[in-house]
């Protein structure tokens, strides 16, 4: 059995642009693009933390009835040595631009044709692409 403080509960955002490219953000000392999002705090539903960590991160305000949940996922914490992330998928529609804050460092709009380029979270490699991939 793992042990379970070895497990990172995050909410994270799949968001596309109008030209079907993959919106990732690379955190501030660290290598790995991942979608936006991140820790649920205590007593904090998956929702209520990605609305808090959109805005955080990027500036967007979004009301709970946008995110529409996509499922559960689980993959090797990029960031963190000898942890999983357990993430609750959202997909979210872009109201606006994004510019980059709070720990974020850098946001890229992925196109296919360079995945093979960028340094991915497991979480992102594993099954973001797999789904974006999917619904182009």
């Amino acid at each position: 059995m793992s042990d379970p403080s070895a497990t990172i509960r995050i909410a994270a955002a799949v968001m596309t642009d109008e030209a079907g490219r993959l919106l990732l953000v690379r955190k501030r000392g660290t290598r790995s693009f991942m979608q936006a999002g991140g820790k649920l705090g205590p007593g904090e539903t998956p929702v209520a933390a990605l609305l808090r960590e959109l805005d955080e991160e990027l500036g967007l305000k979004l009301s709970p009835s946008e995110p529409l949940y996509i499922g559960r996922f689980h993959a090797p914490a990029a960031n963190e040595p000898g942890h999983i992330v357990e993430a609750d998928l959202f997909h979210v529609d872009l109201p606006a631009p994004v510019r980059p804050a709070a720990e974020i460092e850098e946001v890229i709009w992925l196109d296919a044709s360079r995945v093979a380029e960028i340094d991915l979270a497991p979480l992102t490699r594993d099954h973001v692409l797999p789904l974006w991939m999917a619904g182009r």
